[in-house]
C-alpha cells in the first residue's frame, strides 16, 4: 500500500505582480519516497520549493503536513516542522572544519557559565558518525577543512546535517549539477540511502538520467504548471524531455486532481 504523504501541497499558486510564477500546482510526497521535480530554467521548480520551505507564502492553495494545513511564516518555521533545504551550492563554510560546519549553529559545549566552550571533540565525533552512516569513509579527520572536500562529499555532509538534526522532509536542489559523473553516482547513492531510513525526499533536477535512477514518482513543470506526474518506467527519456520544453499538456496516470 502506498504510504500517506507526510507533505503536500495543493493547487498552489505563486503570483509576483503580474506574472504568474506557478499555477494552480499540487504535489506530495510521502516518508521513504523520492519525488523528482523536473523542468527546464523557469518552470517553476524554485518558486515551489520556495514555497516548501517556507520562503515565500502561496498566493492560493495550502501547504498540508500530516494531513494539516499548515501556514509558514519563514524558513525556520519550516525547518521547526521538518522541512531541510540542500541547496545547489550547498552553504558550507569552506575555511571552516566539517566539524564545525557540521554543528553551526547549534554547538555542543562544555562546562558552564564563563568557562562554556564550544566541544570540538563531540562536534568532531557527530560529523563523522554521520557521514559514515551515509556510507562517507574517506573523510576520517573532523578538523578538515570543508574546502579540501569533494563535491560529493560537501554535499554528505549538507545531507547528513540535516538529517541530524531532524529532517522528515528533504529538498535536494540540484544536487548533482556541479558534480563529475562519478562524483553525482556517489550522491545518487547517497539520496537513496537517505530514503531508505524512511526520510521524505523532494529532488530537483534538470537532469532526467539522474531523476530516473533514484526516482518513486516524477512531476514535471513547464511555465509554472505541472504538464505531468507518472511512475518509474512509464514514460521514456525522450517523452520525458518532450514534457519538460512544453510538447505535451497535462498528463496524470494516477487519476488524481
Amino acid at each position: 500500500m502506498e504510504p500517506g504523504p507526510t507533505v503536500e501541497l495543493r493547487n498552489v499558486s505563486k503570483h509576483f505582480g503580474g506574472t504568474d510564477a506557478v499555477t494552480d500546482v499540487s504535489i506530495r510526497v510521502a516518508a521513504g519516497r523520492i519525488l523528482c521535480l523536473l523542468g527546464d530554467n523557469g518552470a517553476g521548480k524554485s518558486t515551489l520549493i520556495k514555497i516548501l520551505s517556507g520562503v515565500f507564502r502561496p498566493s492560493a492553495g495550502d501547504i498540508v503536513m500530516d494531513g494539516s494545513v499548515v501556514g509558514f511564516a519563514d524558513p525556520r518555521h519550516a525547518r521547526r516542522c521538518g522541512i531541510a533545504t540542500v541547496h545547489q551550492d550547498i552553504g558550507t563554510v569552506p575555511l571552516m572544519s566539517v566539524g564545525r560546519n557540521f554543528v553551526l549553529g547549534a554547538e555542543p559545549t562544555r562546562g558552564w557559565g564563563p568557562w562554556k566552550r564550544l566541544d570540538l571533540g563531540a562536534a568532531n565525533r557527530i560529523a563523522l558518525e554521520q557521514m559514515r552512516q551515509l556510507g562517507i569513509t574517506r573523510v576520517a579527520d573532523g578538523d578538515r577543512l570543508v574546502g579540501t572536500l569533494s563535491g560529493g562529499e560537501r554535499q554528505a555532509l549538507a545531507i547528513g546535517r540535516a538529517i541530524h538534526f531532524g529532517a522528515r522532509v528533504l529538498i535536494l536542489d540540484e544536487p548533482t549539477s556541479a558534480l563529475g559523473v562519478k562524483e553525482a553516482a556517489t550522491v545518487l547513492r547517497l539520496i537513496a540511502g537517505v530514503r531508505d531510513r524512511g526520510v521524505a525526499i523532494v529532488f530537483i533536477t534538470h537532469n532526467v538520467q539522474h531523476a530516473m535512477a533514484v526516482g518513486d514518482v516524477f512531476v514535471v513543470l513547464s511555465h509554472g504548471r505541472k504538464v505531468a506526474e507518472f511512475a518509474p518506467g512509464e514514460k521514456t527519456r525522450d517523452e520525458i524531455l518532450t514534457l519538460m520544453s512544453g510538447g505535451e499538456q497535462l498528463v496524470d496516470i494516477r487519476g488524481e486532481p
